[in-house]
C-alpha cells in the first residue's frame, strides 16, 4: 500500500507521468483490459521429471508467432495471457533445457476442434494438454521450433525460490504495480516455496500488498518456527485487478492441493493483499476446508480515497486503482457475503501515523477508518492495534509475538476436534491418451442426533492420487462421491464412517462420458471482467429454455428456481439439469452440438461445441446480449 501514498504525489506532479512513463502506463492499462487469461493443466508421460514449455501462438499466412510462453518445472497448471484473437496452444517437454522443441521430445496441443477464441477479457479455463512420447500425428509446431521464454524460473505452483534473487526484490515488486502486464509476461504470478514440501509441517501462505514483494516478509520468514511451519508466498502483479489476482491465487492453491494433499494451511496478508485473500475465500473458500486461519495486517477494508482521485484525474490509470475506490463496485460488494464458516479472521492494524487537514488518522499510508471498517471488525475473531506504521508492522517483535500466539491457538483448536482419515481408490476408464480430469472428492455429512448437518466438503485430488489417505476429516457419517468433468462415477455414492484411529476406504471407477456444462455470466462492463477475472453468474436473468441439439437428438431444459440440490448432485446422478444461470448436460454421444439459450429480454444465444467423452469441452461463461 505504499504505492497509494505515492499516488498523492503523482497527482500533483505531472512530471512523474510525463513522456514515456505516461505512454507506457496507458499501454499497460489498454493491454490489460483487452486481454484474456488462458489456464489449464499439462499431463506428462509417466516418470517425466523435466521442464515443460507451454505457449499460445498464432498462425498468419503460414508464419507461426508466439503470443506468450511459460516455463514449468514439472507437469501441472499453467496460465498464459493473450490479447483478443484466435490462438493455438502447444506444449513440450524440454528434455535438454535448450528452449527448442527437438525431435523425440514429448509434445501435445490443446485438442479442441478449432483455435481457442479469446474475447479480450476474463478467463478461459480447462485448456488441458497431454504430452505424448512420439506423437502419432503431426502437430501444429514442427520440431526445431524455438521459444523465447524470458522467464528464468518456473511459474508452476510450488517452484522453489531464493528470496535474495533480484526477481523477488522490492524494485521488481514496484514494477509489478506500475506495469502488471509486463510483469506477468516476464515474471508471472505464482506461489513459491522456500524449501521442498514437507507433509509434516503446516503451510503458511504470505501475501504482500500493493507495490510489495516477498522480501517484505523477511522478518516473519526469519522468525517463523520452521520445525512446525513451512512458509509459502504469493508473488503477483499488484497493479492488476483484485478479482483477477484472487482467481490466480485460487488456481495456484487448487494445483498445490492436487499435487500435495496438505491437511491445513494458514493465510497471512499485508495491506491490499488482505483484499485479494478475502475475495479468494468468498469465491472459492468452500473448496479449501484446510484453510481455517486468516490473519490480516494493515488492510484498507474501506479502500483508499487517493485511488478515486487517480481514477478521476490521472491521464493513465493502474487497474487496481479501480478496485481501491471507496465508492467503487469492489468495495461496495466486499462484505455482501460472509467468509465461509470455520475460518477465523484476526485483524491486526497499526496506528503510528499522523494527522493533517488533508489526511485523517492513519498508519502513514492507510487511514484508521479504512483499516477498522465496521463489517471487518464485526467479522473478526479478534482485533489488535499496534504502535507501528504501515511498513514497520512487518518487522515488529511485538506484532510477531502476537502472530505466534494466533498460530498456536489455531493449531490447538484444530487438534481438539475429533477427526479421522479416508483412503480413496479410483481409476479412469476410457481416456488413455488425453489429459486426465482433476477428480473432486465430495463428502456430504449425514445428520443425526450426534452429528448436526454441516457444510459439504470438496477436496481436490491429483489424477495420480489413487490410494492416498485423505484427511483430517471431521468425525461422523458421510455420503461420499467423486466428481470429474466428462466422467461418470460408479458407484454414484457410498456411505462412509469417519472415526479417529481408523482409515476406512472408498473406491470409485471413473468412466468417460460426453458432457457439456456452463453458465450465463452477469451483465458487467468490460472493466469489471478484466483479464484473469472470473465472470460471476447472472443473478436475475430469467432463462426460458436451454437446448442442446446434435446428431444424437435434441434435449431442452427449463431452469429450476429456488432451493434444492445443486448441479453437482444432478451430475453425479446422471441427470441433465439447469438451475438459475447454470446448466449441465450429461451422457452425451460424441459429436458436434449447437447450444441455444432463450432468455427474457435478451437475444437468443447460439454457439457450437464438440463433445468427446473424457475431455471437458471448452466453454467460457456465456455473455447474453440484451434486446
Amino acid at each position: 500500500m505504499r504505492a497509494t501514498r505515492k499516488l498523492l504525489l503523482l497527482l500533483v506532479s505531472s512530471s512523474l507521468l510525463a513522456g514515456c512513463t505516461l505512454v507506457k502506463l496507458k499501454e499497460e492499462s489498454r493491454s490489460f483490459y483487452s486481454s484474456t487469461v488462458l489456464v489449464g493443466r499439462i499431463d506428462a508421460p509417466p516418470n517425466w521429471d523435466g521442464a515443460i514449455i507451454v505457449a499460445a501462438f498464432t498462425r498468419t499466412l503460414g508464419r507461426i508467432e508466439t503470443a506468450h510462453q511459460a516455463l514449468l518445472h514439472e507437469a501441472g497448471g499453467y496460465e498464459l495471457i493473450v490479447e483478443k484473437g484466435e490462438y493455438g496452444l502447444f506444449a513440450f517437454g524440454d528434455r535438454n533445457n535448450n528452449r527448442i522443441y527437438d525431435p523425440g521430445e514429448p509434445a501435445g496441443e490443446y485438442p479442441g476442434s478449432g483455435p481457442v477464441v479469446a474475447s479480450g477479457q476474463g478467463v478461459i479455463a480447462g485448456l488441458d494438454i497431454a504430452l505424448i512420447e512420439s506423437p502419432q500425428r503431426s502437430l501444429s509446431l514442427a520440431p526445431g521450433t524455438a521459444f523465447d521464454v524470458r522467464l528464468g524460473h518456473s511459474t508452476q505452483a510450488g517452484a522453489l525460490a531464493n528470496l535474495d534473487a533480484p526477481v523477488f526484490s522490492a524494485a521488481n515488486g514496484n514494477r509489478a504495480y506500475w506495469a502488471p502486464m509486463e510483469f506477468f509476461k516476464e515474471t508471472g504470478g505464482n506461489i513459491y516455496f522456500l524449501g521442498p514440501y514437507d507433509p509434516q509441517r503446516i503451510p503458511v501462505l504470505f501475501v504482500h500488498g500493493a507495490a510489495g514483494s516477498p522480501q517484505d516478509w523477511r522478518y516473519f520468514f526469519d522468525h517463523l518456527d520452521r520445525t512446525r511451519y513451512q512458509p509459502w508466498f504469493f508473488f503477483y502483479p499488484s497493479g492488476a485487478s483484485l478479482d483477477s489476482m484472487a482467481y490466480l491465487l485460487f488456481w495456484k492453491l487448487f494445483n498445490l492441493q492436487a499435487r500435495y494433499p496438505f491437511e491445513r494451511i494458514h493465510l497471512t496478508a499485508h495491506s491490499m493483499g488482505g483484499l485479494v485473500v478475502r475475495t479468494f475465500l468468498l469465491n472459492h473458500g468452500s473448496q479449501f476446508p484446510q484453510a481455517k486461519l486468516f490473519v490480516t495486517l494493515s488492510t484498507p477494508w474501506a479502500g483508499e480515497p487517493s485511488a478515486e482521485i487517480g481514477v478521476k484525474h490521472s491521464p493513465a490509470v493502474v487497474p487496481s486503482w479501480n478496485d481501491m475506490q471507496p465508492d467503487g463496485r469492489f468495495m461496495k460488494t466486499l462484505f455482501e457475503r460472509p467468509l465461509p464458516s470455520g475460518i477465523d479472521h484476526y485483524l491486526l492494524f497499526g496506528h503510528k501515523g499522523g494527522y493533517s487537514m488533508l489526511r485523517p488518522n492513519n498508519d502513514g499510508t492507510v487511514t484508521l477508518a479504512s483499516q477498522l471498517r465496521s463489517p471487518a471488525q464485526a467479522e473478526a475473531r479478534m482485533v489488535f492495534g499496534f504502535d507501528e506504521d504501515h511498513v514497520s508492522i512487518l518487522s515488529s517483535a511485538q506484532v510477531f509475538a502476537h502472530y505466534q500466539t494466533i498460530l498456536a491457538g489455531a493449531d490447538k483448536r484444530d487438534s481438539g476436534a475429533p477427526s479421522g482419515r479416508l483412503r480413496v481408490d479410483f481409476r479412469f476408464d476410457g481416456n488413455d491418451t488425453g489429459p486426465k480430469a482433476l477428480p473432486l472428492l465430495v463428502l456430504d455429512p449425514v445428520g443425526g442426533a450426534a452429528q448436526p448437518v454441516k457444510s459439504r466438503l470438496t477436496i481436490t485430488l491429483s489424477p495420480d492420487g489413487n490410494g492416498r489417505d485423505i484427511g483430517p476429516v471431521p468425525a461422523g457419517d458421510y455420503e461420499a462421491a467423486m466428481f470429474a468433468g466428462s466422467f461418470r462415477t460408479e458407484p454414484r455414492r457410498l456411505r462412509v464412517r469417519i472415526d479417529p484411529g481408523r482409515v476406512p476406504s472408498a473406491s470409485f471407477r471413473l468412466i468417460a462420458q460426453g458432457a457439456l456444462s456452463g453458465y450465463v455470466g452477469a451483465d458487467v462492463a468490460p472493466a469489471d471482467n478484466p483479464a484473469g477475472s472470473l465472470l460471476p453468474p447472472h443473478k436475475t436473468i430469467r432463462i426460458v429454455s436451454i437446448t442442446l441439439a446434435g446428431s444424437a437428438g435434441k434435449r431442452t431444459l427449463t431452469p429450476r428456481t429456488g432451493g434444492g440440490d445443486d448441479l453437482i448432485d444432478a451430475y453425479l446422478d446422471g441427470r441433465d439439469d439447469a438451475r438459475g444461470a447454470f446448466f449441465s448436460f450429461v451422457d452425451l454421444a460424441p459429436g458436434n452440438y449447437e447450444l441455444t439459450i432463450i432468455a427474457d429480454g435478451y437475444r437468443p444465444h447460439r454457439s457450437s461445441h464438440t463433445v468427446e467423452p473424457g475431455r471437458p469441452a471448452q466453454l467460457s461463461p456465456i455473455a447474453m446480449t440484451p434486446l
